[in-house]
């Protein structure tokens, strides 16, 4: 994760590579909501619909049903809001290699998350700078720095 990636780099007084100068976006998810996510769909599994046994390519129709589900924000931020808010908090600059959009790589992602809403009543909500300082905290404690 970039995150992680970005803060050991930052306290170690590396350089961080910065793809497309920054200016792509991405939807980040605080683990703590991924996890009560989960937590909430493990109590709701797909159950199977016999009487559609047989309707080939639709996971609802299966013995063995699932679902696939987006578990994230719905709030994609600049990469490089996420990198101010990893300076902010740890109180200290980021050294920048700015860089050109990777070949194959996306402007943006985001989060479709209305059927875990619909499906367990959740949606993510910790903001990015919330969970970078709950992130932050845990790794200096973590890591002892």
């Amino acid at each position: 994760m970039a995150y992680f990636k970005f803060t050991k780099a930052i306290l170690e007084g590396h350089t961080i590579d910065v793809y497309n100068d920054g200016h792509h976006k991405r939807d980040f998810t605080y683990v703590d909501d991924v996890v009560e996510a989960i937590e909430r769909l493990l109590l709701h599994p797909p159950q199977p619909k016999p009487h559609l046994l047989g309707t080939p390519l639709e996971a609802d129709y299966s013995s063995a049903p699932y679902k696939l589900y987006n578990i994230g924000n719905q709030s994609p931020v600049q990469l490089t809001y996420l990198i101010e808010v990893l300076e902010s908090t740890l109180g200290k600059k980021a050294l920048k290699n700015m860089l050109p959009l990777q070949p194959g790589d996306v402007v943006e992602t985001f989060a479709e998350v209305q059927d875990l809403i619909n499906d367990v009543g959740f949606q993510p909500r910790t903001t990015l700078k919330d969970g970078i300082e709950r992130f932050v905290a845990w790794y200096r404690e973590h890591y002892q720095v």
